[in-house]
């Protein structure tokens, strides 16, 4: 899993500016410090975004390998049964 929480740093300690949801106590973390000259914020977020693809992928992945998938004909028919779709 892969969550990413802005936060800031001050006096030896760094507060989040949001409390992360659904993380177990004395799970590893990275943190990485921003320089405040060169922080571009658009550029930022391009690259929270990738990372939560990446996460996404390696979930999807870790499902497959884990046996949680299903032939996609099957789901192909759930979808026309559900939405009222002829084959």
């Amino acid at each position: 899993m892969l969550k990413t929480v802005a936060g800031i740093y001050q006096d030896g300690k760094i507060e989040f500016n949001e409390i992360p949801e659904s993380i177990r106590n004395q799970t590893q973390v990275l943190i990485t410090f921003l320089d405040p000259e060169n922080i571009n914020p658009t550029k930022i977020r391009e690259l929270i975004e990738h990372l939560e693809t990446v996460a996404g992928i390696q979930q999807g992945f870790d499902e497959l390998n884990s046996g949680k998938s299903r032939p996609l004909t099957d789901f192909i028919q759930e979808m026309q049964h559900k939405y009222d779709i002829s084959s």
